[in-house]
């Protein structure tokens, strides 16, 4: 009996591996016919599912990259330690930069037909998301300002714009423009607070014709002295006098403290030649050509009081006219010195009554009797020799010949006199160049 029975049992266990192997057999053909599985692809493989930065939470992972000690904080390494950055802003989950549909991860499975992977259409309104959430993370560099907005160096603030006042009582300052002139960060140690930082802002506003205004606050932070100070300075404008709305009525001195600043009328398209804080107060009064020449201390605040001081103590021809009671005449070179009447008073002096110590000269009169200073160019040394003076001799009936045929040609289209006209006879003689045969 126990023979029978054990080769039974051996039966039964070989036609169940037979059986078990066919099935496999069976659903490796299945698989392979609808493309699940390919010959080439092991079906089991070794992965961990669980590694460092899956154990621990994001707020633990942060703090080992941005903590620091207490004795670093004490000594302020805390103010320039990374902060905390969202780096899934601007991503959404199944979609990379590949942009493509994949059936179960980003859209749905359809059971009656096979969904391939295609890509999906463009979204310009996501892909300028991303990019900026990756320039924002990838890289920390300080955002490029224009040049034109950039003030009067790269890093400091001197010279940038702020843009118009805030509106007061629903008045709005349609056209003005605000300039930082001057900012001053300063510290003060306290036995109580501790070190308490202060903001010193100077800016100017106008709006580029003939209204301006300049104001100071002091604030715990620049960005808070600065508004204030351009709210300031749009409730303390001022209206300045301008000669033909591009220069000032005329030449005049003018002092604070110990800057002194001497300031020329200059013609139209000339420029503005002075210290670059006058630059910016021109520009927001509407001042074009002028030149001033700064003496003294170079103190921003002083030298754009001085300049505001000399521009209100300006006299207007009227009252120039009036309080010398004489006409007041102007003769420029630019109008090839054809006087022209700017006023007249009511009275005019007689020569008896002026008197023989009044001061008559015009720029004298303006800078309250102080005369500039102005040196004499220095002469090369060839004009002193004997040999210069013949040369100065020699050329002396050719001077200026070049000029002057080019004046003649662009006002009468060639090389003649004024007076042609009327003496036909008065015109260039053009030399004729004899051939070689007349020498012959």
């Amino acid at each position: 009996m126990y023979r029978p029975i054990k080769m039974t049992n051996q039966i039964f266990r070989v036609s169940g591996l037979i059986t078990n192997c066919a099935k496999n057999i069976n659903i490796k053909n299945n698989a392979a016919a609808v493309n699940l599985l390919k010959p080439h692809v092991p079906l089991m493989h070794n992965a961990r599912d669980a590694n460092f930065f899956t154990k621990r939470p994001a707020n633990l992972l942060w703090k080992s990259v941005i903590s620091v000690s207490n004795a670093g904080k004490r000594r302020g390494r805390a103010k320039s330690a990374p902060k905390i950055r969202d780096l899934n802003k601007g991503q959404k989950i199944g979609f990379g930069k590949a942009q493509l549909m994949f059936p179960g991860l980003n859209s749905l499975i359809r059971l009656d037909t096979l969904i391939p992977q295609k890509p999906i259409p463009l979204n310009p309104s996501g892909e300028a998301e991303v990019l900026t959430t990756e320039n924002e993370y990838s890289t920390r560099k300080r955002q490029k300002i224009s040049s034109l907005d950039r003030g009067w160096s790269g890093s400091k603030l001197g010279g940038r714009k702020l843009g118009p006042p805030d509106p007061i009582d629903g008045e709005t300052f349609d056209g003005f423009q605000t300039w930082i002139l001057h900012i001053v960060r300063t510290s003060k140690m306290t036995s109580i607070f501790g070190r308490s930082k202060r903001c010193i802002a100077f800016v100017v506003t106008g709006n580029g014709k003939g209204l301006a205004g300049f104001s100071s606050t002091t604030a715990s932070e620049p960005k808070t002295a600065l508004s204030s100070a351009r709210n300031k300075a749009g409730q303390r404008l001022m209206y300045i006098e301008r000669y033909n709305d591009h220069t000032v009525l005329h030449n005049f001195f003018t002092q604070f403290g110990r800057t002194k600043i001497f300031v020329r009328q200059m013609p139209q398209g000339y420029g503005l030649v002075c210290h670059r804080i006058i630059k910016t107060c021109c520009e927001a009064i509407g001042i074009k050509d002028l030149y001033a020449k700064v003496e003294g201390s170079k103190n921003a605040q002083n030298i754009i009081k001085a300049f505001f001081i000399g521009l209100i103590r300006q006299k207007t021809y009227q009252q120039m006219a009036d309080e010398k009671k004489l006409h007041l005449i102007e003769m420029k070179k630019e109008h090839n010195y054809f006087p022209t009447v700017l006023a007249s008073p009511e009275t005019v002096r007689k020569s008896n009554e002026i008197k023989h110590d009044e001061i008559l000269d015009f720029d004298q009169y303006i800078m309250d009797g102080r005369v500039v200073l102005r040196k004499k160019k220095l002469q090369p040394f060839y004009t002193k020799l004997p040999s210069y003076t013949a040369y100065l001799r020699k050329a002396e009936r050719r001077r200026d010949h070049d000029n002057v045929r080019l004046k003649l040609k662009a006002e009468y289209g060639e090389i003649r006199s004024f007076l042609t006209e009327k003496y036909p006879e008065a015109k260039h003689c053009r030399r004729i160049k004899k051939e070689e045969d007349d020498y012959a």
